[in-house]
């Protein structure tokens, strides 16, 4: 019985990640390794260049970073599966990879065998998402969601433009003047706000408010 071989393009912009990447591939059967790229330019321009099996990259490598890589590839329709590494990634990130067509996200954390493993099951075309990372992601981006319904729905347009400012570390005396009101109606404001969003202190509005800009964007 012949096992197919799976090539693949691999990506990081960190020379020791790349060449502990290099060597540990070169230790397994079934891979053959096409070329190894120290940014996304290099590494879209591989796979455009071979049609991998396989894509296996950073997924914050400077410009394109890795979730740009994967939109061109998933846009220019090639067959190339793409396999992220990060070191941390966002929820934003993580959500953002599974949405646009990722197979595969691993932490960089983790050990050799379990890499070795999402690749070989990627390759074989099933999808590699842990629970906890994307579950975990999903629903915090619930709740941060209910949280922006929640202040967007109950603090009026000045109101959200004060909470933001404040949350930016500006003191009532400047938002005031960046709003063109007075430090007593910014305080006003401010009362109105912590009894709304039941919060009693600017660092909890502050955080409050990160999440609302969040929301936002």
């Amino acid at each position: 019985m012949t096992t197919q071989t799976i090539s693949l393009v691999i990506a990081d912009d960190h020379p020791v990640v790349l060449q502990g990447l290099a060597t540990l591939l070169g230790q397994q059967n079934g891979f053959k390794l096409i070329e190894s790229c120290c940014n996304g330019a290099e590494c879209l321009a591989a796979i455009r260049r071979y049609s991998p099996d396989l894509a296996l990259l950073d997924m914050n490598m400077p410009k394109p970073n890795g979730l740009e890589v994967l939109k061109a590839v998933t846009g220019d329709r090639l067959p190339t599966r793409i396999v992220f590494l990060a070191a941390s990634p966002s929820d934003r990130e993580i959500i953002t990879a599974v949405a646009g067509g990722a197979f595969g996200i691993m932490l960089k954390e983790s050990a050799p065998d379990a890499l070795i493993t999402c690749l070989r099951a990627v390759a074989a075309g099933y999808k590699w998402h842990p629970s906890e990372l994307v579950d975990g992601a999903l629903d915090r981006s619930r709740e941060r969601r209910r949280e922006f319904a929640r202040v967007d729905d109950t603090l009026t347009r000045r109101e959200r433009e004060v909470m933001l400012l404040v949350a930016d570390g500006l003191s009532n005396k400047e938002v005031g003047r960046r709003l063109n009101l007075s430090e007593g109606t910014v305080k006003i404001h401010l009362h109105t706000i912590y009894q709304k969003v039941a919060v009693n202190n600017r660092t909890a509005l502050a955080n409050l408010a990160r999440v609302y800009r969040d929301g936002m964007e």
